[in-house]
């Protein structure tokens, strides 16, 4: 195998990441809310993952520890969804991109790689960088999280169970490929039904829209899509250390930002530049870690 074919992987996951905010809006505008349309969505996946392959599913009960890595993979994946779509992309995107700062202190805890001085100074840079983002010019410190709107918080939890997404990855790379794939989907199914049964229950989102053609169409090619892109992503966070994936699948802050200003118009301002700049150097960083690490 190609050495570079997981790096290729990764970028495809991201390219398809990056830009699945339209989609997801445009079924918004539709009547389909993202819990919704994440649900219908991955109901498509394991439905065609399972006709196509039926024996995947007698092999992923053998592993019942997959119901962590469906558990973390659902839960990024319902966070990241719902805040592209309400939220202001590049901000949720850089938020949602903490994922670098969270891998160091999972992996410590999950497999025993101990952050080294210069991993905590990424750390400092990480977290140096939110604050820019998040923090309005005119504020202290002490305001930092009274700004926070359901976006962001969305976006910093999918950054955190995206991050422990890719260490259980690593974590589990001797168990079956297949396995791992409808692990993740079926998370992504369930974790998205079960959120959206308790928030509509509350008021806070709408039922289950009527099928119209307008969504529907969207949502099963989008389906399509982002089964390649959850493939790619296990295949290649599998193969490589959680620093170089964390850094890899940073090409998706370009794809998002670039498609957001294009089409959405959104604007860019210098705080959110700057700090986009302060958390994707702590990532970079992890990445020349990871390499110096590997040739020793």
């Amino acid at each position: 195998m190609h050495k570079s074919l997981p790096v290729f992987a990764l970028l495809l996951n991201a390219f398809i990441w990056g830009l699945s905010w339209w989609p997801f809006r445009a079924m918004h505008q539709a009547g389909l809310h993202p819990l919704w349309a994440t649900v219908f969505m991955y109901a498509l996946v394991l439905l065609g993952l399972l006709a196509l392959r039926p024996a995947t599913l007698r092999q992923a009960w053998q592993y019942p520890a997959l119901l962590l890595l469906a558990a973390s993979s659902g839960l990024n994946n319902v966070a990241f969804n719902w805040a592209v779509t309400v939220g202001d992309v590049v901000r949720v995107i850089l938020l949602f991109y903490l994922m670098p700062a969270w891998a160091v202190l999972l992996a410590w805890k999950i497999l025993g790689e101990r952050p080294s001085p210069m991993a905590l100074l990424r750390l400092l840079l990480a977290f140096g960088g939110v604050v820019l983002v998040l923090l309005p010019a005119d504020a202290s410190l002490t305001g930092l999280f009274a700004g926070l709107s359901l976006a962001d918080g969305l976006a910093v939890f999918g950054g955190f169970m995206f991050a422990l997404t890719n260490v259980l990855l690593r974590r589990f790379q001797a168990i079956p490929a297949d396995a791992r794939m409808l692990a993740m989907f079926a998370g992504c199914m369930s974790m998205a039904l079960l959120t959206a049964l308790l928030a509509s229950n509350a008021g806070l989102v709408p039922g289950f829209a009527a099928f119209d053609s307008r969504w529907l169409l969207i949502a099963v090619g989008l389906a399509v899509l982002l089964m390649l892109g959850n493939w790619a992503l296990q295949f290649g966070a599998a193969r490589l250390p959680s620093g170089v994936t964390s850094v890899v699948m940073l090409s998706e802050v370009v794809f998002a930002s670039v498609s957001s200003v294009l089409i959405a118009h959104e604007a860019l301002t210098a705080r959110t530049l700057l700090g986009g700049a302060l958390i994707m150097g702590a990532a970079l960083l992890a990445a020349l870690a990871s390499s110096r690490a590997k040739k020793s």
